[in-house]
């Protein structure tokens, strides 16, 4: 059995292909099988996720296309654009990982979260697709996206050079400055 551990931007040729589903595709840990048949065991770095098209080698420089495999979906369309973000921050807000497309949104099945777009008023049909959903907005490092606009392997979103979260304990005391936060002259 062949170990794969290194995500590669290109290679001159590859040698097997893996056909994995999303869920697969992001662990980091674990055993599968070629299209040829042949036993890998995956060791990528902790935070990965596989898309389609990437490229792994590992020993013997061997190199393996990442292919998503058909799985179970949901196509959610809605009849304008105004509808369609209710429905993309509904799901958003219940953190479900969504793929967004040209005036659709695909989920993995879920029974509720079907009911609740349609309630909203998505048409929702089940089909048999690629799943690539948005990677978070903070995440980076961690392969590169293929949609048009976004930096391949860069962050999606600007980081605050500091951020400060604030908790319902917490209590600004006039003139008393708190480590790391800087406070307005």
């Amino acid at each position: 059995m062949i170990s794969l551990h290194t995500k590669i931007p290109s290679a001159d040729a590859v040698h097997d292909v893996l056909v994995l589903p999303y869920d697969q595709r992001e662990r980091c840990r674990q055993r599968a099988r070629l299209a040829s048949g042949e036993e890998v065991a995956l060791f990528l770095v902790r935070g990965t996720v596989l898309r389609d098209g990437d490229l792994l080698t590992g020993e013997g420089g061997r190199v393996v296309r990442v292919l998503a495999a058909p799985e179970p979906t949901y196509l959610v369309r809605c009849k304008d654009a105004t509808m369609l973000a209710r429905c993309a921050f509904h799901l958003g807000n219940r953190h479900t990982r969504t793929q967004v497309g040209p005036g659709w949104l695909r989920i993995q099945v879920d029974p509720v979260l079907k009911e609740m777009v349609e309630g909203l008023g998505a048409q929702v049909d089940e089909e048999l697709a690629k799943f690539e959903p948005e990677p978070g907005a903070y995440t980076g490092g961690h392969g590169h996206h293929h949609h048009d606009g976004h930096g391949a392997g860069g962050l999606l979103a600007p980081v605050p050079l500091r951020q400060r979260i604030h908790r319902p304990s917490d209590v600004e005391t006039p003139g008393v400055e708190t480590p790391g936060v800087e406070t307005p002259a």
